[in-house]
C-alpha cells in the first residue's frame, strides 16, 4: 500500500507530471474514491433536515483508520495542508523558470524517486504530510445533507481542487479486476463484449492477468457463448466471473476499472450501480449520442496499453445526493392536522426540535433530478429552499436540478445554460413556468437544496432521478439535493476542456449553421 510520504509529490500538478495509482487496503479491496469533510470545521449547529436524530450526525473516526485509496488520501492531505500546497506550487514555479524537465514517478510499495532540484522544499512537504492525521469517513456514516455549512464548503472545495489537479496529471492505473457494463438486450453490443472479454483473457501483460467481470445475465446468453470464450482453459474459467447489482453495491472496491460498452445511458446506469464509491470508468462509444463516451472500440487494445504505460487523464464529475423526506402524519406534541401545518415553518425553524419528517430512500445521480406534475394535467406546485432560506415558489410543469454533466441533457431542453464540468454548481431550470420571469439560475455546490410540495398544494408532484426510480411526493414531502461525497471518475480521451468543447460541436452541433449569404461579386 502506498504510504502517505510517497504521496507528497502528488499534491501539486506543477511538481508531478505522471501519477501511478495502485493501492490496496488490508482486505484486498482497491481504488476507493471518496470525499470527506474536515472534522475541525465541525460547527455546533447544523442545518435542520427535519431533525432525523443525533445518531445520524456524521462521525469522524480517529487516526488509526486504514486507507486503501490514493485519491482519498490526496483529498485528506489537501484539506489539512492548504498552505503546504501553495508553497510547493510556488517552489515548482521557480523550478519551471529554470526550465526543469524532470519527471517524478510514484511506484506502489516503494519510496518515490525524484530528480527535482527543489529537494529541500519537497523533504519539508513530505515530513509535514507524514505528520498530518489520516481520516476516513465510511459510506454508511453520515450524508452530505447533514453536514454543516463549513463542512460542506470544505468538501466541495476539496473536490474542485483535486479535479483541477487530476486534469493536469497523467494517472497510471494498475488494473487487474475489470468490470464490463454493456447493453444486454443488444446483440451487436454483446458481440463486442465477447470480443473484449476474449482479448482481456488472452492478452499478455506481465506476471499478472486480468480478471474479467461481466453481467450474470450473459452467462446463459447464446451470443456471448461462455464455453467458446474459456474453452478447456482452467485459468480462463477462473478469470471469467460474473457480477450483479448486489456485488457492485457491497464491494465496489473490488474493481480496478469499469468499462462501459454503449452510449450515455450505459454511463448513467453505471452511476446507478455504484451509489457510493465509483471505480475509474472507461467508456467506449457504441450508442446513439456519445456525449459522455469518447473512446472508439476499434482502438481498445491501444487504449488499454495507455492505462498502464503512458497514463490517462481522469475527470471527477460532480454527483448529487438526493434524499426523499416523508411528512409524518402526526408529529409528537403537535395537535394540528396536516392541512393546518406549514412546510416553510417546519424547514426553517431552528429552535424546533420536533421530528416532522421520516427519511426515505437516497439516490446518487450523475445527470439531474426532475420534479414534475406527473400524469396530471394541472401545474406542479412546489417550494424551493437554499440552505435555511426560502428561494421561490414553483408554478410550472416542473423543475430540473442538474449537475454540470447534466447541463447538456434535460436542463438544456428546458432552457438551462450549458455548464462546463469544471464549474461545480447546481443548475435550476424551470419547465414551462407560469411566470415568464422565472428564469434558470446556477447556485454554488456548497449549498443544500430542498424542494417540497406545500401542505396547501392541490395535487402531488413526481420526482425522478437520472430518469429512473420515479417517486410520488405528496403534500408535505420534500427532496434534499446536495453535492455527493462520491464523485464519478471518468477517463478522458483528451484534456477535459478540449474533450467537452469537441462534444458540443460534434455531438450537439452547437452554433453550427449553413451559409445563407452568397459571396459578393467583385465590381469591375
Amino acid at each position: 500500500m502506498t504510504n502517505v510520504k510517497d504521496r507528497a509529490s502528488t499534491i501539486s500538478p506543477d511538481v508531478t507530471d505522471t501519477l501511478s495509482v495502485s493501492s490496496t487496503s488490508a482486505d484486498g479491496e482497491q481504488h476507493k474514491i471518496e470525499v470527506f469533510a474536515d472534522p475541525k470545521q465541525n460547527a455546533t449547529r447544523r442545518r435542520k433536515a427535519s431533525l432525523e436524530g443525533s445518531s445520524q450526525v456524521p462521525s469522524f473516526p480517529g487516526t488509526k483508520a486504514k486507507q486503501g485509496c490514493l485519491l482519498h488520501a490526496l483529498l485528506n492531505t489537501q484539506m489539512e495542508n492548504r498552505k503546504l500546497s501553495q508553497v510547493i506550487g510556488d517552489a515548482a514555479a521557480e523550478d519551471n523558470e529554470e526550465q526543469s524537465t524532470e519527471t517524478h514517478y510514484i511506484y506502489p510499495g516503494k519510496h518515490s524517486r525524484s530528480k527535482s532540484r527543489n529537494s529541500e522544499t519537497r523533504e519539508w512537504a513530505e515530513d509535514t504530510i507524514q505528520r498530518s492525521p489520516k481520516l476516513d469517513l465510511p459510506p454508511e456514516q453520515g450524508f452530505s445533507r447533514l453536514l454543516t455549512k463549513k463542512q460542506l464548503a470544505e468538501m466541495a472545495f476539496s473536490v474542485r481542487d483535486l479535479s483541477k489537479y487530476l486534469g493536469t496529471l497523467k494517472t497510471r492505473l494498475r488494473v487487474r479486476n475489470v468490470l464490463i457494463v454493456t447493453k444486454i438486450w443488444d446483440s451487436s453490443t454483446i458481440e463486442r463484449t465477447k470480443d473484449l472479454t476474449k482479448w482481456l483473457l488472452t492478452c499478455e501483460r506481465g506476471p499478472s492477468e486480468y480478471n474479467v467481470y461481466v453481467e450474470d445475465m450473459l452467462k446463459s446468453n447464446g451470443v456471448f457463448n461462455e464455453q467458446e470464450i474459456i474453452g478447456d482453459s482452467v485459468n480462463k474459467k477462473k478469470a471469467l466471473q460474473y457480477w450483479n447489482q448486489e456485488l457492485c453495491e457491497k464491494h465496489p472496491q473490488r474493481f480496478d476499472l469499469v468499462v462501459t460498452l454503449g452510449g450515455d445511458g450505459t454511463v448513467l446506469y453505471t452511476s446507478r450501480l455504484f451509489q457510493n464509491i465509483v471505480p475509474p470508468v472507461l467508456s467506449f462509444n457504441l450508442g446513439s449520442l456519445g456525449f459522455l463516451t469518447k473512446f472508439d472500440f476499434n482502438d481498445h487494445e491501444r487504449i488499454f496499453s495507455r492505462l498502464t504505460d503512458d497514463g490517462v487523464i481522469i475527470s471527477l464529475r460532480m454527483r448529487f445526493e438526493c434524499t426523499i423526506m416523508r411528512a409524518k402524519k402526526q408529529v409528537e406534541g403537535d395537535e394540528r392536522t396536516q392541512s393546518e401545518r406549514d412546510l416553510r415553518t417546519e424547514l426553517m425553524a431552528i429552535m424546533d426540535e420536533r421530528v416532522t419528517h421520516d427519511v426515505g430512500p437516497t439516490y446518487s445521480i450523475l445527470n439531474d433530478v426532475v420534479i414534475d406534475r406527473g400524469p396530471r394535467g394541472t401545474m406542479c406546485t412546489a417550494e424551493i429552499y437554499v440552505d435555511d432560506e426560502h428561494l421561490t415558489n414553483v408554478e410550472a410543469d416542473g423543475v430540473v436540478i442538474a449537475t454540470p454533466t447534466g447541463s447538456t441533457a434535460y436542463s438544456l431542453s428546458a432552457g438551462g445554460s450549458l455548464v462546463h464540468p469544471d464549474i461545480q454548481g447546481m443548475i435550476i431550470s424551470p419547465i414551462c413556468a407560469h411566470s415568464l420571469s422565472f428564469r434558470p439560475l446556477i447556485v454554488p455546490d456548497n449549498v443544500v437544496l430542498r424542494i417540497g410540495v406545500p401542505y396547501s398544494a392541490r395535487t402531488s408532484a413526481w420526482c425522478s432521478f437520472d430518469g429512473k426510480d420515479r417517486v410520488e411526493l405528496i403534500q408535505g414531502d420534500y427532496v434534499t439535493i446536495s453535492a455527493s461525497r462520491f464523485p464519478f471518475p471518468m477517463i478522458q480521451n483528451k484534456k477535459l476542456g478540449s474533450d467537452w468543447f469537441e462534444s458540443l460541436s460534434e455531438t450537439l452541433n452547437w452554433n453550427q449553421r449553413r451559409a445563407q449569404q452568397k459571396k459578393y461579386d467583385s465590381i469591375a
